[in-house]
């Protein structure tokens, strides 16, 4: 019984029948190999997705967003809500690449990779909602952006919209940094096998000369460490900023201090939701079961039934805010998502972000694929209602029942959302096709030396 329960616990990270020549071969297959028919399949929903999304947003420009469900006093909807979502989407790659590398975590080794892409992809998604919204992005995209120039005109610094700008940008820049940063000896890696010399000289500029001397790796580490310590705050910070767009109001419903560490907790908890669904996917599609093993997974389960509990205990704790301030327009506020118009939003949320994730107290569920790939899907449905019933049941009351509306989609803004899902995995399935999915070189820093 010993000897079994201690197997399990040292349950290997990478399969032991692999050599250093095998984690090369497996990893750049994708890269040399021509796309398989299951990978054009998948690209070409992704691209049909995009196309139909961006023909939409063309249109929306082209005539306004008087094409959407938008009306007093719903003036916010599903654009913010899936800026909001995207950039929550994001969280779980800087958690992954950076956190963990500081706290020495081994498991990070196989799938930091994938996560810090998806977080690159992810807030590149998100930044081209708050530009459709502006209606003509043209005119109103450079106002954000404090520079020097001849009108003496500068943005509201005390906007928390404003500070969005400022957190994500940052966010991204140093997200991307860390990401290619991490690239450069798997690039180096892949320079060296290159048969093609168009394919060489690409790898041969993109790794910037990397030999792999000891100083390379030295320069290499600190570089690591000092993007790792930045990102580190980035994480707590990006969301918190997001969250204070609505908790900075005065709005029943949004004006609320548990906002900021909510906000960061379903952040963790759909981004991880989503590194889930991309591994499994690569996992599957490019043969990488020897790296991405069931003890990844399962260590990514075990976050989310965290993240999960902490989300719904701030469910919880709003209803008691609202009902212990003795406010009756924060009462009525939260008793309206439950039971008013739209109810069936706000049980899509708790089903989907509170009962789902319980499953994985049980490791039979919480090791099988089929089974968490779906509750990945769910999870990430539901933080998407999360952000819909905070924007919307908040907005379509107003203090005035005179003002009171009710906000559809159209099929404009039905569209925005898929092509966003399209713009994210075609650039995801393209970055697969491209770049090492996985780190080779700490891959082989966890294993056990060949003999």
């Amino acid at each position: 019984m010993q000897t079994a329960v201690n197997t399990l616990m040292e349950a290997p990270l990478v399969s032991p029948d692999k050599t250093y020549a095998d984690i090369n071969k497996d990893v750049c297959n994708p890269l040399e190999s021509f796309p398989t028919q299951k990978w054009w399949a998948v690209f070409g929903v992704a691209f049909i997705a995009f196309s139909w999304g961006a023909f939409m947003v063309a249109k929306t420009i082209a005539t306004g967003i008087g094409t959407w469900g938008l009306n007093s006093p719903v003036g916010w909807a599903v654009d913010i809500t899936t800026f909001v979502f995207w950039i929550g989407i994001g969280h779980a790659g800087t958690l992954i690449s950076a956190i963990l590398l500081l706290f020495r975590q081994k498991w990070r080794t196989s799938i930091n990779r994938a996560a810090e892409a998806m977080t690159i992809f992810a807030v590149m998604t998100a930044g081209i909602f708050p530009l459709i919204h502006t209606g003509r992005p043209w005119y109103a995209f450079y106002w954000l952006f404090p520079y020097p120039n001849q009108r003496q005109l500068w943005t509201n610094f005390k906007s928390p919209l404003e500070w969005d700008v400022f957190a994500v940008s940052t966010y991204f820049t140093i997200s991307l940094l860390f990401w290619y940063i991490g690239l450069i000896p798997d690039l180096a890696s892949v320079r060296d096998r290159a048969k093609n010399k168009i394919r060489k000289l690409a790898y041969t500029i993109l790794s910037f000369g990397w030999r792999g001397s000891a100083k390379n790796w030295n320069h290499y580490e600190i570089v690591c460490l000092i993007l790792a310590g930045l990102s580190t705050p980035l994480v707590l910070s990006v969301h918190t900023i997001v969250s204070f767009d609505f908790a900075v109001s005065l709005l029943p419903g949004w004006h609320t201090t548990i906002f900021p560490p909510y906000f960061v907790a379903g952040a963790i908890f759909s981004g991880f939701a989503m590194v889930v669904t991309l591994l499994v996917i690569c996992r599957e599609v490019f043969n990488l079961k020897s790296y991405i093993t069931m003890k990844h997974l399962e260590n990514m389960n075990k976050v989310m039934l965290l993240t999960a509990m902490m989300v719904g205990y701030a469910y919880i704790i709003e209803f008691f805010t609202a009902w212990y301030s003795g406010n009756m327009y924060e009462r009525f506020a939260f008793i309206n998502r439950a039971t008013g118009p739209y109810w069936w939003a706000y049980w899509t949320m708790m089903s989907c972000n509170v009962i789902v994730p319980q499953i994985f107290w049980f490791k039979k569920l919480r090791t099988n694929i089929k089974v968490m790939f779906v509750a990945s899907l769910l999870i990430n449905v539901g933080m998407w209602f999360e952000r819909f019933v905070i924007i919307v049941t908040s907005l379509h009351r107003d203090f005035l029942p005179s003002s009171w509306g009710y906000y559809r989609m159209t099929i404009y803004e039905v569209a925005m959302l898929v092509g966003s899902f399209g713009f994210f995995f075609m650039f995801f399935l393209i970055f697969c096709r491209l770049l090492p999915t996985v780190a080779m070189f700490e891959v082989k820093s966890i294993m056990k030396q060949p003999k």
